[in-house]
């Protein structure tokens, strides 16, 4: 039971640090070759949205609409595949405690 509750917290502090490195880290996500460009942190947060001035058409507002949507969409995907790979090894290592919903 001792060995258990070591390895809990250990997962724990895992978890953790997993997390605080998930909201310092950021990605970015593209759409329209480069016209639109989103940040968001690992976490998921939208940090900033770029616009070249070349997607701009006021006759044709819809398309950067698409565009905005797309590359947050991309941003927000490559966030996800970001904290799978921090942590994935952490929970991965939760199935051996026979916790329940690990």
């Amino acid at each position: 039971m001792q060995q258990m509750l070591k390895q809990a917290q250990k997962m724990q502090q895992q978890i953790a640090k997993a997390q605080a490195e998930l909201a310092e880290a950021e990605v970015t996500g593209t759409a329209g070759g480069g016209l639109v460009t989103a940040v968001v942190s690992g976490s998921g947060d939208v940090k900033s949205i770029k616009i070249d001035p070349k997607a701009v058409d006021p006759d044709d507002v819809e398309t950067l609409e698409d565009l905005v949507v797309a590359a947050l969409h991309n941003a927000t995907e490559a966030a996800r595949e970001l904290t799978e790979q921090k942590m994935g090894p952490v929970a991965g290592g939760m199935g051996g405690l026979g916790l329940p919903g690990f």
